[in-house]
Formats: structure tokens, C-alpha cells, sequence
């Protein structure tokens, strides 16, 4: 008889927990939208996009894309390639003196 093994296999959320996560990410959209018409957050308006901007990634990449609940390696390849194109994207950026 020979066994037959599985990977370890995670629970899924229930429907209520992606309602959840929709709700968050709505929130977090609406925050966006109020910080853009906010004139004393100019100065950091970028940076707080970016960061909620990422949040909101990282919660639709873990959830609704099930990285959480795959093998770590999608995880890395999925990462290593979107921190290889930011850092493409900031060598353009830097030879093209996008930030002068």
C-alpha cells in the first residue's frame, strides 16, 4: 500500500472574511480620495499614496489572489518580480533625471 502524500492544505476564509477585506479596501480607497483634495498633505501626499497604495496590494495579492494560502515559492517569484520592476522602473526614473 503505498502512501500518498499532500502538501499541507489551509483552511480558505469563509465568504464573510473577503467581505471584510473588500469593506478595508474600500476604506482605504476613500482615504486616497480624501487625501488628494487635502492641501496641507502636499507635501507628503506621495509617499501616503504609495503606502496605502501598497497596503491595498498586498491585501488583494494575499487574499484574493490566494498567495497566502500557496506554496511560498509563488510568493517569492511574485515579489522578486515586482521588486525587480520597481527597481527598473527607478533606474529609468534616475537616467532620465526624473528627479530634478
Amino acid at each position: 500500500m503505498a502512501t500518498e502524500t499532500r502538501p499541507r492544505e489551509h483552511a480558505h476564509p469563509g465568504p464573510l472574511k473577503y467581505v471584510v477585506i473588500a469593506i478595508i479596501l474600500a476604506a482605504i480607497t476613500a482615504v486616497e480620495v480624501w487625501a488628494v483634495y487635502q492641501t496641507p498633505l502636499r507635501d507628503v501626499l506621495l509617499p501616503t499614496l504609495f503606502v496605502l497604495s501598497a497596503t491595498k496590494f498586498a491585501l488583494v495579492a494575499m487574499f484574493f489572489m490566494h498567495l497566502r494560502f500557496d506554496h511560498r515559492l509563488f510568493t517569492v517569484f511574485f515579489v522578486g518580480g515586482l521588486v525587480l520592476a520597481i527597481g527598473v522602473l527607478f533606474a529609468l526614473a534616475v537616467l532620465f533625471k526624473a528627479f530634478t
